[in-house]
């Protein structure tokens, strides 16, 4: 009973995500919908690959290294939280904000473990990396899942997309910046240690997965088909690091399982969808806002695309409704799955933290995409 109790606190979000989505399948039985309509095969493939990769290279110490060469070089913490912020912003733009995370969150947890005192200050680095690579995210059609699904459901050009994307884009960077840098003690005098010096560095290992994760870019832009992609990566990482595959984090996979079955699965419930075309039309911001708190912005947009033909209202209303709750956004889960399962993570404080900073900034872009839809 104790294990349970355990693992229920430690994977919260997991659990929640599979007692909505068992909830779901008493309405909607399981068919092939399940495998065919509702799975994000994509993400879930891209996901499993940017891990393995990712691990790969900590278990070759090359985190370790990197973090004692910025320890060596960032002037303040200030410097090193606004360079790790700002990083992610830009990554988002092309490599997806949940690809963005997978790679950086636990980067900077490893950076930040060679700082001492550090814990509320990396808490709000990790905070602001993950509001900064979900609003990053919403500038390009490939910039987050839901932005690839509305460009081509509503057949958008690049300029008229970005004529939406833009303007929220640049207000985003100026708040994030601010929020960045102005929070009390992110100047306080926090004394940098030293990297830890690991064994195990092999160069020729580091080169073969470099080209892994370059594989892996391209298969976000769509240069690579991601089941070849997930077969060259499987089979590489199999024969050169069997412990990065065991060290994935195959749990995280199963809770976006089961928010797509949940999500999926609400879309057909006919109570559910007669009151969302009732509600949708002329309202579509702030609806899409709204569900994105309860569902996640991918399937709001998915959901909601079904009741309206107002796709600039939608584009962004499910990209400012990517902040606000944790599962506003499900790149914001890879964030705090990987916080709360670092050892001294305050889970309580970074969800309030996180809450805080994000209905912030939902509100300022929300009032100013009232604007932009004029």
């Amino acid at each position: 009973m104790n294990r349970i109790t355990a693992f229920v606190k430690k994977e919260a979000v997991l659990c929640i995500a599979g007692v909505m989505a068992l909830c779901s399948c008493f309405f909607i039985p399981p068919d092939s919908e399940y495998l065919t309509s509702y799975m994000n095969m994509r993400v879930l493939i891209l996901l499993f690959c940017l891990m393995a990769v990712v691990q790969a290279m900590r278990n070759i110490a090359v985190f370790d290294r990197l973090c004692a060469g910025m320890l060596k070089k960032v002037g303040s913490i200030k410097e090193l939280c606004l360079m790790l912020v700002m990083l992610c912003m830009f990554m988002s733009m092309l490599l997806t904000n949940d690809v963005t995370l997978v790679t950086m969150v636990p980067f900077t947890l490893m950076l930040f473990g060679h700082i001492r005192n550090s814990e509320r200050i990396c808490m709000h680095c990790l905070v602001m990396e993950t509001v900064s690579a979900n609003l990053g995210s919403m500038l390009t059609p490939f910039g987050n899942p839901q932005n690839l699904y509305l460009y081509s459901t509503y057949d958008y050009k690049i300029i008229g997309f970005m004529r939406i994307t833009a303007p929220l884009f640049l207000l985003s960077l100026v708040l994030v910046f601010f929020n960045t840098i102005c929070v009390r003690g992110i100047s306080a005098d926090i004394s940098f240690g030293e990297a830890e010096n690991k064994t195990g560095f092999d160069n020729k290992r580091l080169l073969l997965y470099i080209i892994l994760f370059g594989l892996c870019i391209m298969s976000v832009l769509r240069l690579l088909n991601v089941y070849i992609l997930l077969a060259v990566v499987s089979a590489v990482i199999f024969v050169s690091d069997k412990k990065a595959l065991a060290k994935v984090d195959y749990l995280l996979l199963v809770t976006f399982v089961f928010f797509f079955i949940f999500t999926g699965n609400t879309g057909r419930i006919p109570l559910v969808s007669n009151m969302l075309a009732n509600v949708i039309s002329g309202r579509e911001l702030t609806v899409s806002v709204l569900a994105s708190q309860l569902i996640s912005n991918v399937p709001a947009a998915v959901l909601l695309s079904n009741f309206t033909d107002n796709a600039d209202a939608l584009v962004a209303g499910t990209n400012i409704g990517g902040l606000g709750t944790l599962i506003a956004s499900m790149a914001s889960l890879i964030t705090y799955k990987y916080y709360a399962s670092h050892n001294g993570a305050d889970k309580g404080s970074f969800v309030r933290h996180f809450s805080l900073i994000n209905l912030e900034i939902l509100v300022i872009l929300y009032i100013f995409g009232i604007f932009l839809m004029k």
